[in-house]
């Protein structure tokens, strides 16, 4: 049987995961990739590299976001989240980036990923100097189902 989850069961499957799927779309092509997160203050905050899915959000902010539990199958639950793409920028990407490092018990790149400068590697010291970029997803609408 398949069903609705309640507000407070989606509120709770979007705090208990940490992998979830950005669906963008942009110049007719819609993309899905995953990715790691964290659900902080009502909003999905992640983090990646200035690559495909970051120039397409970046030209539709407007994206898709989806969350599973397959923990227990054949049971099943599942998230959907409607939102709009916002890039952090300075202290409040450095805040998103600690508060997400924090949930995911994670590191930044490791030191043979980052850019070098002279003959010793460049570890920067605020956010402007890092590599990533650190986004959020501002909610409009949550549905989730889960099969019994």
């Amino acid at each position: 049987m398949i069903g609705e989850l309640s507000p407070s069961q989606i509120e709770a499957l979007l705090h208990q995961q940490v992998v979830g799927r950005i669906g963008c779309h942009a110049q007719g092509i819609t993309y899905v990739v995953p990715t790691t997160y964290a659900y902080l203050d009502g909003a999905i905050v992640a983090h990646t590299g200035d690559g495909l899915k970051v120039r397409m959000m970046r030209e539709n902010p407007r994206v898709c976001f989806e969350v599973d539990d397959l923990s227990r199958l054949p049971q099943w639950s599942s998230v959907i989240v409607q939102g709009r793409y916002e890039e952090l920028t300075g202290e409040a990407a450095d805040a998103a980036l600690s508060q997400l490092v924090d949930r995911l018990r994670a590191t930044p790149p490791a030191a043979s990923s980052r850019p070098r400068q002279g003959s010793g590697v460049f570890e920067p010291g605020t956010h402007a100097e890092r590599p990533e970029v650190v986004f959020r997803i501002v909610i409009a609408e949550k549905t989730g189902r889960y099969e019994a």
